[in-house]
């Protein structure tokens, strides 16, 4: 029998009930996945609000202006009375956040639901994202390894830009925690790499 035949008759083969328990048990994700699109409708929706507030305070609004002060301000840090340079900065990097926390959201959502629970036969679908045509564990956890990295350095940013209102130690220690990220990113790619050479050239991505 060939090995094409053998795999034809393997897969006509009833699943026998306790593997075909255990494997209906990955629809169990289902509900969190659909927990993560609710919270991706809240950061939209927090996305909007800091958005009007932010043409508010430039059209002269002064509730918006308040909100967006009171918005960026550091607890301890004085707070200034009209909308500057830092703070339009300070808040654009704040809605680049929610943003890319979004862009977080939607490769768990996606990618993790077309990994570990079904397919979801996007393969003819025009708007296929193209990392999505060969996510596997391994890509999916090198991509949200580059998406922290990159919302650690937005956060980091945003310190370094009001830095006068932080002290000296939480400069240090979010730099400290951003070079960590971007450690561990560098040794989770290259243990890919690693693990995709150790299987062959056809287990390249």
């Amino acid at each position: 029998m060939s090995p094409k035949e053998d795999l034809e008759v393997r897969a006509s083969r009833p699943i026998r009930p306790l593997p075909n328990l255990i494997f209906m048990s990955r629809w169990l994700q289902l509900p969190l996945y659909l927990g993560l699109i609710l919270a991706q409708v809240v950061y939209v929706f927090h996305f909007w609000v800091e958005l009007t507030d932010l043409i508010g305070a430039v059209l002269g609004d002064a509730s918006s202006l308040a909100h967006i002060l009171s918005a960026v301000s550091i607890d301890g840090a004085p707070r200034g009375t009209k909308l500057t340079e830092s703070t339009i900065m300070l808040v654009v990097l704040g809605l680049i956040d929610v943003v890319m926390i979004s862009n977080l959201l939607i490769m768990v959502i996606v990618g993790g639901y077309e990994t570990f629970v079904s397919r979801m036969n996007l393969e003819s679908h025009p708007d296929q994202p193209e990392w999505l045509s060969h996510v596997n564990a391994s890509v999916l956890k090198v991509k949200l390894a580059t998406a922290i990295i990159g919302i650690s350095s937005i956060h980091l940013l945003k310190t370094f830009i009001n830095a006068s209102a932080y002290d000296t130690k939480v400069l240090l220690a979010q730099t400290g925690i951003h070079l960590a990220f971007l450690l561990s990113a560098l040794a989770i790619a290259y243990t890919d790499k690693l693990l995709a050479g150790a299987h062959g050239p056809d287990s390249h991505h």
